[in-house]
């Protein structure tokens, strides 16, 4: 590829998705120490935590605390970076805004098993109370997304039908959020089912800004990422070191790797605006913290060639 490449926007959601499954438990203050740290990497979207009920969620229990941090000492050029909340409520609305963050995501999943274990409610009515939470966020002033979990495997049912993702897909672009994320859950998705799905949404919403959010579980993370890339996908979920995964998705396990992508487009000739060796450091940073080695690629080979390290 030359450099006429578009740009890539590699989304960080290790202080959520990363943290939220993660067997150590961060303190609030490592919690926001971790933005920063992303931040300062070249992160520019950084989803930050989850709104939700402490009960169901425990790791996300301290919310407020994390972005009144993160508002006392603001990460990055000011105006630059947006800070992301996950939602699945009126009330998860209202705290997200109340607590600073620029964006909500909400989540809507494509099986109805799933849906019931992640939302305690099935795939219609989660839908059927979607445009109340997007008009909610509108009023509020944020931007909202939604992600479609389970895109490409449910845990419970087995294979989610094309057919059955446009249902879902067209249901929340008719909806009206300001973007759609495809996620593959529980990392089940290759590469060609990406680009078939990637293009039957485009299809179904040709105006609608377009994000994916790939796990690592089977190997297949970072082709899944370059293949959505490949269809057209500029914006890329991706967590630092690799942690994460669902808690109510039962072998989910971590995230792609934010380093591995980085490394991935950098080689490419891809712009990610991410500076690698700063990367690098912050997960040996985040290892040490969690009190565990982190599943990145890049974390255990390191950078080549050695002294590039920035895309």
């Amino acid at each position: 590829m030359n450099g006429r490449a578009a740009a890539v926007e590699l989304v960080e959601v290790a202080p959520r998705d990363g943290l939220q499954n993660d067997p150590a438990d961060l303190p609030t203050e490592a919690k926001a120490e971790l933005v920063r740290r992303v931040v300062a990497a070249g992160a520019r979207r950084v989803e930050v935590t989850s709104f939700v009920s402490p009960k169901a969620v425990p790791k996300m229990a301290d919310a407020e605390a994390v972005l009144g941090l993160l508002q006392e000492d603001p990460p990055g050029p000011p105006g630059q970076v947006r800070l992301c909340g996950l939602v699945v409520n009126e009330r998860g609305v209202a705290r997200a805004a109340a607590a600073g963050v620029q964006e909500v995501n909400l989540v809507v999943v494509a099986s109805d098993t799933f849906s019931r274990a992640n939302q305690g409610a099935g795939t219609a009515e989660t839908l059927a109370r979607l445009p109340d939470l997007l008009g909610a966020a509108r009023a509020a002033g944020l931007a909202a997304s939604v992600t479609i979990g389970a895109s490409f495997g449910c845990p419970f049912e087995g294979e989610v039908p094309l057919g059955r993702l446009e249902e879902v897909a067209g249901a929340v672009a008719e909806a009206g959020p300001d973007e759609l994320c495809l996620a593959d859950t529980i990392g089940v998705a290759v590469p060609a089912q990406v680009t078939e799905r990637v293009g039957a949404v485009r299809r179904l919403a040709p105006g609608l800004a377009l994000r994916c959010h790939f796990h690592d579980t089977r190997g297949t993370g970072t082709a899944n990422a370059w293949a959505a890339y490949q269809a057209g996908v500029t914006s890329l979920d991706a967590s630092l070191g690799g942690i994460g995964g669902c808690p109510f998705a039962p072998g989910a396990t971590g995230n792609v790797a934010t380093e591995d992508l980085a490394y991935l487009f950098a080689r490419s000739g891809v712009p990610t605006g991410l500076d690698l060796a700063a990367l690098l450091a912050a997960r040996a940073w985040l290892a040490e913290a969690l009190g565990h080695p982190t599943a990145s690629a890049l974390g255990r080979a390191g950078p080549f060639p050695p002294e590039r390290a920035r895309s």
